[in-house]
């Protein structure tokens, strides 16, 4: 693997989540996809290996939160925590023709997000903090609304608040890359209310705020990183304009949902 030289943060973000792409990329040609468990638990231990090294060479004072790492609860006394998810969406990774999965890397600094960056490796496609575009308004006339949801897994409030916004529903695999999409514009929001880890959304959540975008918690509350529990329960991620009207639909939905 070539040289990394020091670079800010967010640049240094990116060039890892791109670089421990190219590791799962030669990975899956030179494994091949037989054995798809054995393929999936290479691949996470590969990545986090390479990021764990390369994070402890060029920011040996930092802690870091890994999905594949001992938690170390000193990282609740540090200043500065990266959170990275080495491989996000494992199951579409071992699948051959599936593109949609990532790599995060993100920096929580002094109880913000201060830096990102999600790889999409079988894209060819890094989107970071830095030089990330402003997320343009929708166009008019383009339809209903376009909601990213679990392939797998679709939530009982995503079913639920498509009907009550009448949005599309797009399957798709890892959380990065469907915060990835309302990034680019290829959706309109994420809702998730099905929990995750915090590794899942805190790169993606800081490339998506760079870029404009709304992300918060369900009932609008502030998502909070490297707490003691690194479960987060919810959160929805949207184009800006969109905040006003989907907040308010996400309440009804869930109240529906409770009362279904």
């Amino acid at each position: 693997m070539p040289e990394l030289a020091v670079a800010d943060d967010s640049e240094l973000a990116a060039r890892l989540a791109k670089a421990a792409g190219r590791v799962l990329l030669a990975l899956r040609e030179e494994t091949g996809f037989a054995d798809p468990g054995a393929l999936r638990a290479l691949g996470d231990r590969r990545s986090h290996e390479y990021l764990a090294a390369e994070l402890e060479r060029h920011r040996p004072d930092d802690a870091v939160l890994s999905e594949e790492g001992a938690d170390d609860v000193g990282r609740l006394t540090r200043s500065r925590v990266w959170i990275i998810d080495p491989l996000d969406g494992t199951r579409e990774y071992a699948e051959p023709a599936r593109t949609d999965w990532a790599v995060h890397v993100g920096l929580w600094q002094s109880g913000e997000l201060a830096a990102g960056a999600v790889a999409m490796p079988a894209r060819d496609l890094v989107l970071s903090t830095t030089g990330v575009k402003p997320a343009e308004p929708r166009p008019t006339g383009r339809g209903g609304l376009r909601l990213a949801v679990s392939r797998t897994r679709p939530p009982a409030l995503a079913r639920q608040l498509a009907k009550t916004l009448d949005a599309e529903l797009v399957p798709m695999g890892s959380a990065g890359v469907k915060i990835g999409a309302v990034v680019l514009g290829e959706v309109d929001a994420y809702v998730h209310g099905g929990g995750q880890y915090e590794w899942d959304s805190a790169a993606p959540v800081a490339v998506a705020r760079a870029a404009g975008c709304h992300a918060s918690r369900l009932d609008g509350r502030a998502l909070a990183y490297n707490q003691p529990d690194a479960w987060l329960p919810d959160l929805v991620v949207c184009r800006p304009e969109l905040r006003g009207r989907l907040l308010p639909a996400i309440l009804a939905a869930t109240a529906a949902e409770r009362t279904s």
